[in-house]
């Protein structure tokens, strides 16, 4: 980017207070200038695709997709937009899949203001941003590490059986589906079923990709 001109920044998140925020800590700072801010990842597509952007910054959880699908359709289309994706989404789960998807830095909502300001600035130079992220931890796979009746019942989750369905079919008790269910979250590094569905899912996409 020259240096003469400022980076040019849009911006996609389901949050207008976040937005407005975004916008404005942008703007004072004087170095960027943002161009777009939209609610959904059709709106942002369409924007940068009308009026290319040097830097997008991106919620992960947006109305109509993730900000994986979104660095996925950036890709297809051919726009060359540097993205990082803004999230509050807690664990490694979106942090892996955002690096898998090509983003150029990633940062929590918890974090300051002048974090995101230096992650801007770094993309603005060609570098990619992970700031306090352990990249090979996040490279891993943690599917990788799961045993072959973890992998199973997984399995079985995507198909979206119940445990007692899990229990009838596998041959263990619903208390042991239980026992097997706790161990599969802490691994997985999520909360629930449909976070532990979510990741499968895009394991699954990522292999069929590849």
């Amino acid at each position: 980017m020259p240096n003469s001109t400022r980076a040019t920044i849009a911006i996609a998140d389901k949050n207008p207070v976040v937005r407005t925020g975004l916008i404005d800590v942008i703007s004072r700072d004087g170095r960027f200038e943002v161009k777009v801010a939209v609610a959904t990842g059709g709106a942002f597509l369409d924007a940068v695709e009308a009026e290319p952007a040097d830097i997008a910054i991106i919620g992960w959880a947006l109305p109509d997709m993730t900000g994986g699908d979104v660095l996925g359709e950036l890709k297809r289309r051919g726009i060359a937009t540097r993205t990082i994706v803004y999230t509050g989404e807690p664990g490694q789960s979106v942090l892996r899949r955002t690096i898998k998807a090509g983003a150029w830095g990633f940062m929590s909502k918890s974090d300051e203001p002048e974090v995101l300001l230096e992650i801007i600035s770094t993309v603005s130079h060609g570098r990619v941003s992970f700031p306090y992220v352990d990249i090979e931890a996040a490279r891993h796979d943690p599917l990788d590490v799961l045993t072959v009746r973890e992998r199973e019942l997984l399995t079985a989750l995507a198909a979206g059986w119940t445990n007692l369905q899990i229990a009838a079919r596998i041959g263990i008790s619903r208390n042991t589906v239980k026992y097997h269910l706790k161990n599969l979250y802490d691994k997985l590094d999520v909360n629930n079923r449909a976070m532990a569905v979510a990741l499968y899912m895009a394991n699954e996409h990522q292999r069929d990709e590849r």
